[in-house]
């Protein structure tokens, strides 16, 4: 995964786990289509991230990054772009946590539909995938830490709303 500036708004292209030491951007990286994109979306993200974000459950979300990923693990398909939004939910912890998958699912379906969408929208960005994902506390993308707990869905953006995908 290719980070770009503090913000951690990203994009990246191929199969890449995870970004080199540092970011992509700072060493120079792989190269990004989408770069034309992301000065626009910085100054909206730096204000939307910090904000609690109201979901069915009550429990307290906060978006923490918005990833870009060109055809994540699918050789040959360049061009498909999959927008990742992950936000933390503290509640959804296994051993402190209030909130079960069950009551968080709806919580994804609604972040697809109020933050994914209009997001995409607002900076021109066609994806082929939407993944939300819920983590109970913020583990950067590709690292793995087994103490954290996390829910992810996959949708596919249509003009109607989010449509459910199985991963």
């Amino acid at each position: 995964m290719i980070r770009v500036s503090r913000i951690q708004t990203a994009c990246a292209f191929s199969a890449a786990p995870a970004a080199p030491a540092g970011g992509a951007w700072e060493t120079g990286g792989r190269g990004c289509g989408y770069l034309a994109v992301i000065p626009f979306a910085l100054s909206a993200l730096s204000a939307f991230a910090a904000e609690p974000v109201a979901v069915p459950s009550g429990q307290p979300v906060t978006l923490a990054e918005v990833l870009l990923d060109d055809a994540p693990g699918q050789a040959g398909q360049a061009g498909s772009i999959w927008a990742r939004f992950r936000f933390v939910a503290p509640e959804i912890a296994r051993e402190t946590g209030t909130v079960s998958y069950d009551a968080a699912a709806p919580d994804m379906d609604h972040l697809c539909e109020t933050h994914a969408l209009p997001y995409l929208a607002e900076h021109r960005i066609t994806a082929a995938k939407v993944v939300i994902s819920l983590s109970d506390r913020a583990v950067p993308f590709g690292a793995q830490d087994p103490a954290a707990t996390q829910f992810f869905e996959a949708y596919r953006p249509e003009t109607t709303g989010c449509m459910w995908e199985a991963f």
